[in-house]
């Protein structure tokens, strides 16, 4: 899985594969047994034909946004170590998620510079406290908190208007879903 710290599970990237037919299959199910629960999986190295799965032929850039990436890469399954499948090269559809997220980050709400340079010294300065004054990076953590839990709820609280806020517009500058960004504004909101 490919991920940013930014948009967390919003948007985790993965190599998505497709069969023959140009469909995208549906999840690999594996019965362990007896039992109630049945083991699916969408793992790339998944589709190999073995134990009644299809057999993937294209790889492509995949994300948890539902995102789909257009360029393919053949699979080629001889190429593929069966024990070590992660060492094969997905560099092709890991790049295009790449490309994917810049896309998502062009389109979020710029950050004022200035203030981008100030939480990079603020982070800087607590790395090195962290190492030095432990227990200094800790309180100056939790004043952080303090300050973010009052301004974000302050935020969420200026976003809301009598119709309420433009969740398409919000779920955009945020980089996030619709639904996260839902959660997050009430979540803020919470805590007023």
């Amino acid at each position: 899985m490919w991920e940013t710290e930014e948009f967390g599970d919003e948007h985790e990237g993965r190599p998505g594969v497709l069969l023959a037919d140009g469909t995208g299959p549906g999840p690999v199910c594996f019965d362990a047994g007896s039992g109630p629960t049945v083991h699916q999986s969408t793992d790339w190295y998944v589709y190999d034909g073995t134990l009644g799965a299809p057999v993937a032929t294209e790889m492509r850039g995949a994300c948890s946004c539902g995102w789909r990436g257009t360029p393919r890469y053949p699979l080629d399954w001889e190429a593929v170590e069966r024990r070590k499948p992660y060492l094969f090269d997905t560099n092709g559809p890991e790049g295009d998620w790449d490309a994917h997220i810049t896309d998502v980050q062009a389109r979020t709400v710029p950050l004022p510079v200035d203030l981008t340079a100030l939480l990079d010294q603020v982070e800087t300065r607590l790395t090195a406290l962290t190492a030095d004054e432990p227990l200094a990076a800790i309180r100056a953590a939790a004043a952080l908190e303090r300050m973010t839990r009052r301004t974000a709820a302050d935020a969420a609280y200026n976003l809301d208007t009598v119709d309420g806020p433009d969740w398409d517009s919000v779920a955009q500058a945020l980089g996030i879903s619709r639904q996260a960004a839902r959660s997050r504004l009430t979540h803020y909101a919470l805590r007023r």
